[in-house]
């Protein structure tokens, strides 16, 4: 079946301008709207609002292929290189701390020019121990074909599908340098439209054994943050994308085996980022209220243990909160886990749950103006 990298015209994409370019406006416009509120909370704020779309970011982009990484060690991981205090810090494994390296490099140095060697090393820190899974793979360098061609493949065996046959071996070198010059070039296009373009491109090549689609979507990040003229993250493309991962692979799928005409793409490109953009307000919800409640008992002496659960809550911990849970989370005892939430309910920071007994749960006390900020 011919792919869109066999046409002779490769890679010259075209789409219908007036369609696209009425969608990219609207785009555009709620991304400086979203921006420019952001902008007025000033950099405590920001801090916070970044901290927690970079994790979203993370986790989301890797659980789109099936990875699933430990939030607690992601959001220490990217705070400690931000140096945003949250208190006790997680320790975070090799993966964790490359995936985050990879991310932070993209979105905060995004006007350094992309490069081969930065690609490397991207990929190097997504594979640390040079492995995917069980099976030992080429790290910091582009794949060959001497397991086959790279292909995308579900079912049983014998019942195969292919969804995608990528460019051979011998073209990656050439297809690479063709991407990195027009990626790097200052043509006028514009960044947002870019951002689209280069995320097909890039898997479209699939230039790497694995790594391919959380690589396409850093560069995406790092044209959408040229797009911005800054390094803070306001929104996450990549938690949207985990929502609409079916569409996602559909389109992807549909492009890659038509012909050079990528309208389609574009216009799910942008609309999934216009649905990132609503995204952010819940999180911006989130930020405030956390920002509120700090507000409200400013002055009491807290411990650390009551700090760090108190963060959790306002981040949406899962579940009720029992003392049980919080021996658990503090590593603490029983008694010890009492005390703490005894105290912090004396001062009207939780409060009990209706139900008592063996099921005693507790909430937190919302903050009576995190709505109105």
């Amino acid at each position: 079946m011919p792919y869109v990298h066999d046409d002779p015209n490769w890679p010259n994409f075209n789409w219908n301008v007036q369609r696209i370019t009425d969608r990219l406006a609207s785009v555009r416009h709620k991304q400086g709207r979203l921006i420019g509120r952001m902008e007025r909370l000033g950099f405590p704020l920001q801090a916070e609002a970044t901290l927690q779309n970079l994790t979203e970011e993370v986790v989301k982009s890797s659980e789109i292929e099936g990875e699933v990484l430990d939030r607690n060690q992601v959001r220490s991981s990217i705070a400690r290189r931000l140096g945003v205090d949250i208190g006790a810090l997680t320790p975070a494994d090799r993966n964790v701390g490359g995936v985050v390296e990879m991310t932070l490099d993209a979105t905060e140095k995004y006007a350094d020019e992309l490069t081969a060697e930065r690609l490397f090393a991207w990929h190097a820190a997504l594979f640390p121990t040079g492995r995917s899974g069980m099976t030992k793979i080429a790290v910091g360098a582009w794949r060959t074909d001497k397991s086959g061609p790279m292909q995308v493949i579900s079912g049983p065996v014998g019942r195969e599908h292919v969804h995608y046959e990528a460019p051979t071996a011998g073209r990656i070198e050439s297809e690479m340098y063709a991407f990195l010059a027009w990626f790097n070039s200052r043509a006028d296009m514009d960044l947002v439209l870019k951002a689209a373009i280069a995320h097909l491109w890039f898997v479209t090549v699939h230039p790497f054994e694995d790594g391919n689609g959380r690589i396409a979507r850093a560069i995406a990040d790092l044209a959408l943050a040229r797009s911005e003229n800054s390094g803070r993250r306001f929104y996450s493309m990549s938690a949207q994308i985990r929502r609409d991962r079916n569409d996602y692979y559909a389109i992807l799928e549909r492009t890659q085996k038509g012909g050079l005409d990528i309208t389609e793409w574009l216009s799910w490109f942008l609309a999934c980022l216009d649905r990132a953009f609503d995204g952010a307000s819940v999180i911006l919800a989130s930020v405030l209220r956390k920002a509120n409640f700090w507000d409200e008992h400013a002055g009491k002496q807290l411990n650390e243990r009551q700090r760090v659960v108190l963060n959790r809550l306002l981040e949406g911990f899962q579940g009720k909160l029992s003392s049980s849970k919080w021996a658990k989370l503090t590593k603490v005892s029983q008694a010890t886990s009492s005390r703490d939430i005894d105290e912090l309910v004396a001062l009207g920071m939780l409060k009990k749950d209706a139900a008592g007994g063996r099921s005693t749960s507790y909430s937190l006390v919302e903050p009576k103006t995190w709505e109105s900020r």
